[in-house]
């Protein structure tokens, strides 16, 4: 994944995982990443860019979005 200034280091992201994952509704098996999910998150906030416009090495606009 490119390296953009809204990203995380996986050691920042590992303070908050195990948050993140107790919020995960208990139906399928993940299959992206959380680590770029959330990263995805943080671009939208930062650049203010529409969930449809996200640059195409993150996870789908979808994924994301939901």
């Amino acid at each position: 994944m490119t390296d953009y200034p809204s990203n995380i280091t996986r050691d920042q992201f590992e303070l908050i995982r195990v948050d993140l994952e107790t919020f995960r509704k208990r139906t399928c098996p993940r299959r992206v990443d959380l680590f770029d999910v959330f990263n995805a998150v943080l671009y939208e906030l930062r650049t203010g860019a529409q969930w449809r416009q996200l640059p195409h090495d993150f996870p789908k606009w979808q994924t994301v979005d939901t």
